[in-house]
């Protein structure tokens, strides 16, 4: 696993879902390599109530009525949709629960614009055709093929962003559980094996994202992931992902947990400042999802190592928080602009602390970048 940029959820935690497994007595459906009590425990973590031998880490923050509610659909015979803003850990879950489920996290389509029907069916090795011409051999199946072969979890990532044609797709695979070969005169239908369904995510942001045909969304379930703005449960999430993001790099460096704490509120007063604002032209265009906050904090931090005195600073997180959130010019830069001297420098001067450094850092930023 050292040797890999990023380990899939199945390896990364292999040690802690053999030992589920071996300890797992309870009823598991079709194929699942754990009982959903069991991937609920996986993804979210132990408690002292649940009575085992040892911890077992929590992996994905949220409410457990989302995570429930997607495991019980899974172990129906339909698909499993969910959907929200950016950065809500939509792919993360549905990563744990394939990787729970079927041992198996990586049978992923994405949905893109160029995505086409032989993506999510499949298509043919040239090579092999024109030497013994089409056959089972010479097919190439996609990686819902395989999942539907194998009776595993497949993943459709940004589902409303492909076309109308590769959506449609989806319906017979989801109604009738099989995949027609036209091109073979026997052995030509690719029938699902028990177990066998789709976790599909969409971004609500998305234009398209209403475009779903009525068949197609009555063969999913949704399940609506929200933005995380409950600070307690952020906060362990960040802290969650800092620990990791040291840990891969192998970086010793200290994170004050007050600068975390001024990352936090700086997302809370952007995220009040957004819902207050009358037209999109007055709004960041960043979704200011706690992915973001993570991705600011790994800027920052991977800044301090390198090129900073091996310590975050206040000055440091500002500067990657504009750096990062700062799409558009000039109305993103004049919208934190607006933020800094409205909340922060009042803030610096009643609070003080690591406040005015971020103040100052921020205002460094935007000079740099107007």
């Amino acid at each position: 696993m050292s040797e890999l940029l990023r380990a899939p959820a199945e390896i990364k935690f292999a040690e802690e879902l053999d030992w589920l497994e071996s300890v797992d007595d309870n009823p598991k459906p079709f194929s699942w390599r754990l009982s959903p009590k069991m991937v609920r425990l996986f993804i979210l973590g132990s408690e002292r109530s649940d009575g085992l031998d040892r911890e077992i880490s929590q992996k994905w923050f949220g409410d457990r009525s989302f995570v429930e509610r997607s495991i019980v659909t899974l172990a129906s015979d339909r698909g499993l949709l969910l959907i929200g803003d950016p950065g809500t850990g939509k792919s993360w879950l549905a990563e744990l629960l394939s990787a729970a489920i079927s041992r198996n996290s990586t049978l992923v389509v994405q949905g893109t614009a160029g995505t086409t029907e032989d993506h999510i069916k499949y298509s043919w090795n040239v090579s092999m055709v024109i030497a013994k011409g089409q056959s089972r051999e010479s097919m190439i199946p996609s990686p819902i093929m395989t999942a539907m072969e194998t009776g595993a979890i497949g993943r459709f990532e940004e589902l409303t962003r492909s076309t109308s044609d590769v959506q449609d797709a989806l319906i017979s695979i989801l109604s009738e559980k099989y995949i027609s070969v036209p091109e073979l005169d026997s052995d030509n239908i690719v029938f699902a094996q028990p177990g066998f369904s789709i976790i599909a995510t969409a971004n609500s942001r998305d234009r398209g994202v209403n475009d779903l045909s009525s068949a197609l969304k009555r063969r999913f379930n949704f399940v609506r992931i929200p933005v995380v703005t409950n600070k307690k449960s952020e906060a362990e999430i960040v802290r969650f992902r800092t620990e990791e993001l040291l840990g891969r790099h192998q970086i010793e460096l200290d994170v004050p947990p007050t600068l975390l704490d001024v990352l936090l509120q700086s997302f809370a007063d952007l995220r009040a400042s957004a819902a207050a604002a009358g037209s999109d032209d007055e709004k960041l265009e960043s979704a200011l999802s706690t992915a973001e906050q993570i991705g600011v904090l790994e800027d920052a931090i991977l800044h301090s190592n390198f090129f900073g005195e091996r310590a975050l600073t206040a000055h440091t997180l500002a500067s990657s928080l504009v750096g990062s959130l700062a799409r558009r010019e000039p109305e993103d830069l004049a919208i934190l602009n607006k933020y800094l001297h409205g909340v922060v420098e009042p803030r610096s001067k009643e609070e003080g602390g690591s406040w005015p450094e971020f103040l100052e850092g921020g205002r460094d930023a935007i000079a740099t970048l107007s």
